[in-house]
């Protein structure tokens, strides 16, 4: 995993008072709200006896340990050990890791790193404003969250995996795909997918400049969101969330402006979201079974121009995993 990034983990609508907890990024997490509503997020272990914090409760915002009732702030420090009594001082080497925690447009982040690493707040896709709505569904993959993700840059596959859904039309050849990086962590590509005419296909740097009016694109945004633009007003997005190294969690939604009757809207957005689950269930059939089950910059795969949008995601992955390293 990169560390010291924003990774989306879960929808806000999973954590509630009662605490829940989770695997992330290989590590049992719990998640629970305080009185004001702010999520917080500690390592699901209690530094006395290793019994897990998510079995507790909160009580006054303090997570309360189901074993012997110790009482923990949202940093993950013990502040009372009843036992000793109310008023004791308890000393500073008793706690457990804390994860800064962010929340936009229903999806709760963590900092996955050193809390004072984290100076800004998440950014998310800026163009999907509060007046889209979205049907959503999850599910767990057993693959590696590099592997889901690359799936989602992959524009060669489209009309052999999903022939009978988005990829009618037999448009097999593809020109470029074009990769324009918006800024250090997000990149969108442009698709050009045609029937064969006899013709070879364009590599990237023979492709006329893309128009982000009219020309059809999909954009990636470090560690783990993925967004196709398939419209001003329709719009599918996927978190890719690392459960642990064989194991990633896809939140898949639906988006759409064009509908803003409550009751329409709702029908709508579950009709699209069981066309987009049938879509994603292709994927899955043929990439759960990709060796190995990680990706990473040097493979024994064989790219090829098409699969750019993949290979400038593992190329900034490797940069990101490095500067860790360092």
């Amino acid at each position: 995993m990169i560390c010291n990034q924003w990774y989306v983990v879960l929808e806000s609508k999973e954590v509630n008072k009662k605490p829940i907890g989770v695997t992330r990024l290989s590590e049992k997490l719990v998640f629970y709200r305080d009185s004001q509503g702010k999520v917080h997020c500690l390592k699901d272990q209690c530094v006395h006896r290793g019994v897990q914090l998510s079995l507790g409760e909160v009580h006054k915002d303090h997570l309360l340990c189901p074993f012997h009732g110790f009482e923990y702030n949202c940093k993950g420090k013990v502040e009372v050990i009843p036992a000793y009594g109310r008023t004791y001082q308890v000393p500073e080497r008793y706690k457990v890791s804390y994860y800064m925690t962010f929340e936009v447009q229903g999806f709760i982040y963590i900092f996955w790193g050193n809390p004072d690493e984290a100076s800004e707040p998440p950014v998310f896709f800026n163009d999907l404003g509060d007046e889209f709505s979205y049907g959503t569904m999850n599910e767990v993959w057993p693959v590696h969250y590099s592997r889901a993700i690359e799936n989602q840059l992959d524009v060669v596959h489209v009309p052999f995996v999903h022939r009978n859904t988005i990829g009618r039309g037999k448009k097999y050849v593809v020109d470029g795909p074009v990769v324009e990086w918006v800024d250090k962590d997000k990149f969108e590509f442009f698709v050009y997918n045609r029937i064969e005419d006899g013709t070879h296909a364009k590599r990237p740097k023979d492709m006329p400049k893309a128009n982000r009016e009219t020309d059809f694109r999909l954009g990636f945004k470090f560690p783990n969101l993925w967004q196709n633009y398939i419209a001003d007003k329709v719009r599918v997005l996927a978190a890719f969330v690392p459960i642990d190294e064989e194991h990633t969690r896809i939140y898949l939604r639906f988006y759409q402006s064009f509908v803003t009757v409550p009751g329409l809207r709702r029908i709508i957005n579950m009709m699209a979201m069981i066309f987009n689950k049938r879509v994603l269930h292709q994927d899955r059939r043929v990439v759960v079974t990709q060796d190995p089950i990680k990706s990473m910059l040097r493979m024994s795969d064989k790219l090829i121009h098409g699969d750019l949008p993949i290979l400038e995601y593992r190329k900034r992955r490797d940069e990101l995993l490095k500067e860790f390293i360092e």
